[in-house]
């Protein structure tokens, strides 16, 4: 794959601040921003209004379309920041709407073999950003938080961080910089020049 583009993915759990995060870092360059896009993606609107029927429709949407957001820096050249990306999609949302119904087994094994074709054929993340914050926090954001269209609901959060610290606690692929996103910065400004310093510095290693 030609180009020299990098991927900066920020995960986190809902609510935590992920799209805030990559909005701002955004705003600097080189860095460009790749989100998810939640009202512009053909299926999201009518998987929440049937969650059975178009999940299977849904996930493999949001797993094609975050690899073509890398594909496009890769070769572009810059860095990306994503909020959320394609392992997040896979190793957790659709790993919690299996868990909950909506995916059948073998749905659920479709989505696993796609990422891990797309995995074949393009690298993971560069950079792996954890927001972290207690989860009586990341429910008080979320109860505030206004999106038009959200899948996830309060009572999955529990769920959601039990899914990223077994995932990102055994990630050895890619480096994962803890963000400490409990204290009252919604914003991240105050935090911004410190995680700049750290990106800059993995993105050397």
């Amino acid at each position: 794959m030609s180009g020299d583009g990098k991927i900066i993915a920020i995960v986190g759990n809902t609510g935590v601040g992920k799209t805030t995060l990559a909005r701002l870092l955004g705003s600097r360059p080189p860095f460009r921003t790749l989100l998810e896009q939640h009202e512009e993606r053909p299926f999201q609107r009518l998987f929440a209004q049937d969650l059975r029927r178009y999940a299977l429709a849904n996930q493999v949407d949001y797993l094609l379309y975050r690899a073509a957001q890398e594909r496009w820096i890769r070769r572009g050249g810059g860095i990306g920041v994503q909020d959320g990306g394609l392992e997040m999609d896979f190793h957790i949302f659709t790993r919690l709407f299996y868990e909950k119904g909506y995916l059948a087994e073998a749905e659920y094994r479709l989505c696993e073999r796609l990422y891990e074709l797309l995995r074949t054929e393009m690298p993971p993340p560069d950079i792996l950003v954890w927001l972290r914050a207690p989860l009586e926090v990341v429910a008080e954001r979320f109860s505030r938080r206004v999106r038009e269209l959200s899948i996830a609901a309060q009572e999955d959060l529990q769920s959601l961080e039990r899914l990223l610290c077994r995932w990102l606690e055994n990630e050895r692929r890619v480096p994962v910089v803890p963000l400490d996103a409990s204290d009252e910065d919604p914003t991240y400004a105050a935090a911004l020049d410190g995680l700049l310093s750290m990106l800059s510095d993995a993105l050397k290693a």
